[in-house]
């Protein structure tokens, strides 16, 4: 850890989830792009873990537990435990057929399934979270699959800080990948200046949001809606 850290007295920590579709037996083009994010965050003194979702037995379905659905096994449970003890999510994911992959939707599906849950002060679970995501491909698409996947986070309750998005795409068409012949894409200052703001804008709200104590509450606590106490809603009727 840096000495002159901004955010070393913050304790913060990062979970990747990396959406490729090969295991870790193969290389990545996500992953080589994710480890510059890994590492200015770490330069930082935020700790980061790293999952390879196909390494796991990760069911579809927007249940927190499939095994209670019929499936024989589900690695997610464990995984979901580490998301909600993360301060900063990173989502990564290559580009097929224009789109984010299959294993991303179904990440996407799986955190929505615990996005009912509350935490104590009545927030949805997810609030006092910050989240971003990384794409890379050799085929147009970096900000549509971008925006699905920010906008699915904040709506479970992620906060996104500005410029929270990087990703690396070469020629339209087959070609080489971000990272091959331990080259390709490197030098690409596009490339570099975003990875590089988001993972500071990143920590910045990470940080932000834990000196505050989480998000405020104030006009956003399920329970208290339940209860009765509409937070200033306009309609007398309803109220």
């Amino acid at each position: 850890m840096k000495e002159d850290s901004h955010f070393k007295d913050f304790q913060l920590s990062a979970l990747f989830l990396n959406c490729s579709l090969k295991r870790s037996d193969q290389q990545s083009h996500t992953q080589l792009l994710m480890d510059n994010a890994i590492a200015i965050m770490e330069a930082n003194g935020v700790a980061t873990e790293t999952i390879r979702l196909a390494d796991h037995d990760v069911p579809p379905g927007v249940q927190p537990d499939m095994r209670e659905h019929g499936w024989d096994s589900d690695e997610w449970p464990a995984i979901q435990d580490k998301v909600l003890a993360a301060d900063i999510l990173v989502i990564g994911t290559p580009i097929w057929l224009g789109d984010k992959s299959s294993i991303c939707t179904r990440a996407i599906e799986r955190l929505y399934g615990y996005s009912g849950e509350t935490n104590d002060e009545g927030q949805y679970i997810y609030y006092g979270r910050t989240a971003g995501c990384v794409v890379t491909g050799n085929e147009d698409g970096i900000k549509h699959c971008a925006m699905n996947v920010l906008y699915s986070l904040q709506h479970l309750g992620y906060v996104v800080p500005p410029q929270a998005d990087a990703g690396w795409i070469g020629e339209a068409g087959p070609g080489p990948s971000y990272g091959d012949e331990g080259k390709v894409g490197f030098d690409n200052e596009f490339t570099r200046r975003n990875t590089t703001f988001m993972a500071w804008n990143l920590m910045h709200m990470a940080a932000m949001l834990k000196k505050s104590g989480g998000y405020p509450t104030p006009g956003n606590q399920r329970d208290k809606w339940d209860a009765g106490t509409h937070f200033d809603h306009p309609n007398p009727e309803y109220r």
